[in-house]
C-alpha cells in the first residue's frame, strides 16, 4: 500500500498554471506555498506519474522541468524532479547515473535490479534504450565484472518464475543443491547460487530458505555471508531479503541512508519516491518494528527545511 493516493478532480492545466505563477519571480515561494497550503500532496506527489506528459509543458508553452531546475537547488530540486519522473524512467535514469562517468554505484544497481518485478525490469530495459540510446546489459558488462556481473545480467533478463504455487520438493532439492555448492564443499560454486536465486519465484525461494536451515543448521543468509563477499554478496542477500520480506529490505536501506555521520540523500529520495505508490505504508511499519522509531522521526532528525517538509509530506500521507 502506498502513501500517495489519487488526487480528486485533478486538472493538469490548472495546476500547471498555478505552478507557473508560484515560480514567476518568487524564488523558493514554490515549495513554501505548496507545503503551507498542502497543495504539495495534491500536485507534486499525487498521481504525477500518469499525468507527467501533460505536465511537462506549461499551458503557456514554457518547459516545466526547466523552470523547476531554475527555481530549485540541492536536495529539494532532486526530490521534486524525482516526483515528476515516471517511475520506470526514474529507475532507468538512476541506473544510467550509477554507471555514468568514473566509478560505479553498485548499491544502486543492486537496489533496483534485484528488487523489481519481471514486468518492471522489462520496462526499465526498454526505457533505458529509448531514452538514453544505450543497451542496459552492455553497460552492466562494461561497468561490472565476475560473478556480480553475471548476477546483474541474470536480473536484467526479467525471467524470474512468477508461479506463486510453491513446489516443496523442488525447494528441498534446491536447498540441498545450495548446501552442496557452498557449506558442503571446499570452495563455492557461485553459478549454482546465481541459477537458483535469479530464477525461482519469491515464494519458492522463501520455501527454499526454510528447507536450507534444516539441512545446514544455519540460515541461507548466514551461509551467503560466509561464502561470498563484496557486491555479489550484497546482491544475493538483496534477492533473498526481498523474497522473505520486501518492506524490511527497503526499511533497512532507508535506515542506513540516514544512520551515522551524513545522510545518503539520493538513496533516501529514491526509495521514498519509488515506493510511495507501492508499499511505503508497509515499509514504515517495518521501520518502526526494526528500529523502535518511526521513519518520520528519523527524517526529521536528519534533514531540514523545505527538503524535510517535502519528505514528510510524502511519508505521512
Amino acid at each position: 500500500q502506498g502513501t500517495i493516493q489519487a488526487a480528486p478532480n485533478f486538472d493538469a492545466g490548472r495546476d500547471a498554471e498555478i505552478l507557473r505563477k508560484a515560480m514567476k519571480g518568487f524564488g523558493k515561494y514554490i515549495t513554501e506555498t505548496y507545503i503551507s497550503t498542502e497543495l504539495v500532496s495534491q500536485l507534486l506527489i499525487n498521481l504525477l506519474h500518469p499525468y507527467c506528459d501533460s505536465l511537462l509543458v506549461f499551458v503557456i508553452g514554457q518547459d516545466l522541468i526547466k523552470d523547476l531546475k531554475s527555481e530549485l537547488s540541492g536536495n529539494v530540486e532532486e526530490l521534486i524532479l524525482a516526483l515528476f519522473m515516471p517511475r520506470t524512467y526514474y529507475d532507468a535514469w538512476s541506473l544510467r547515473h550509477a554507471m555514468k562517468g568514473a566509478g560505479t554505484q553498485e548499491r544502486v544497481l543492486i537496489e533496483i535490479l534485484c528488487t523489481r518485478t519481471n514486468q518492471e525490469i522489462r520496462e526499465i530495459v526498454n526505457c533505458y534504450k529509448s531514452e538514453f540510446g544505450r543497451d542496459l546489459e552492455h553497460d552492466i558488462r562494461s561497468d561490472t565484472s565476475g560473478h556480480f556481473e553475471r548476477l546483474l545480467i541474470s536480473m536484467c533478463q526479467g525471467n524470474r518464475d512468477e508461479n506463486q504455487t510453491v513446489d516443496y520438493q523442488k525447494a528441498q532439492e534446491d536447498a540441498q543443491r545450495l548446501y552442496q555448492a557452498g557449506e558442503g564443499k571446499l570452495g563455492t560454486d557461485e553459478s549454482c547460487f546465481n541459477m537458483v536465486l535469479a530464477s525461482r519465484s519469491f515464494p519458492q525461494l522463501k520455501a527454499t530458505v526454510e528447507a536450507y536451515s534444516k539441512i545446514a543448521n544455519r540460515d541461507l543468509l548466514s551461509s551467503i555471508d560466509r561464502e561470498f563477499s563484496g557486491n555479489v554478496e550484497r546482491g544475493l542477500k538483496a534477492i533473498l531479503q526481498c523474497a522473505l520480506n520486501r518492506p524490511a529490505f527497503f526499511a533497512e536501506r532507508l535506515y542506513y541512508s540516514m544512520k551515522g555521520a551524513g545522510t545518503d540523500d539520493s538513496t533516501l529520495i529514491r526509495i521514498v519516491v519509488t515506493r510511495s505508490e507501492i508499499d511505503l505504508v508497509q515499509i514504515k511499519q517495518m521501520f518502526a518494528q526494526m528500529y523502535q522509531k518511526t521513519l518520520a522521526t528519523m527524517i526529521s532528525s536528519d534533514t531540514s527545511g523545505d527538503y524535510r517538509r517535502l519528505l514528510l509530506a510524502i511519508v505521512r500521507q
